[in-house]
């Protein structure tokens, strides 16, 4: 009977661990937008649509952010902060703001970490810019990147590609301007990730 039982455990162990790595599968694990959107990069497009505030995000962010660091050299990883409403806006201008700095990566697990494990509220040009000083970036120079004609022209940017790419929920990736990755958890994302690339570059070769 012990036996048996041990044979039994290791059955479904190993169907688990088989449906675990299974191949990526269009509409369980990601699904293709209609129409396909234009790319930005001869490279093979990677762009996540992410809000600060969500804990999905945040998830995600601590596999994405390594994943990063060693992606396909084809590969480029774009970020868009998502605005559902106009109190989401601060942090996505803070996020472009930075960006435009050279200090995004300096203050990106920061911000995610403030809003998540310290219930910071960030929620405003001053409270914001208190707590980028206090990681060392200039208040005044933050605020006059906020409130730049180039960061105004990114968040339009940003609200034209969440209508257009029809963003319903974060975090969503969106490769190549044709597959959409959402609402799995992140190791399986980061896993459908890197097989929907090797999808997108099969399509680059045709």
């Amino acid at each position: 009977m012990k036996l048996s039982l041990k044979s039994l455990i290791a059955t479904v162990a190993l169907l688990f661990c088989s449906a675990s790595f299974a191949a990526a599968q269009l509409g369980r694990d990601y699904t293709l937008l209609n129409p396909a959107q234009p790319t930005n990069t001869k490279k093979i497009e990677v762009l996540e649509f992410f809000f600060y505030e969500c804990s999905h995000c945040y998830d995600l962010h601590e596999k994405l952010a390594p994943w990063e660091k060693t992606m396909p050299a084809d590969v480029e990883l774009t970020f868009v902060p998502t605005i559902f409403r106009d109190s989401t806006e601060p942090l996505a201008r803070a996020y472009y703001a930075l960006d435009s700095m050279g200090k995004i990566k300096q203050l990106d697990d920061a911000i995610y970490k403030a809003i998540h494990k310290e219930q910071a509220n960030l929620y405003d040009l001053d409270t914001i810019g208190a707590f980028v000083a206090s990681h060392g970036v200039d208040k005044v120079q933050f605020s006059s990147a906020y409130n730049s004609f180039t960061v105004n022209s990114k968040i339009a940017r940003a609200k034209q590609l969440i209508r257009s790419y029809n963003i319903q929920g974060t975090p969503t990736l969106v490769v190549d301007g044709k597959y959409a990755i959402t609402g799995l958890i992140p190791a399986d994302t980061i896993r459908v990730l890197n097989e929907v690339i090797a999808i997108a570059r099969k399509d680059h070769k045709h």
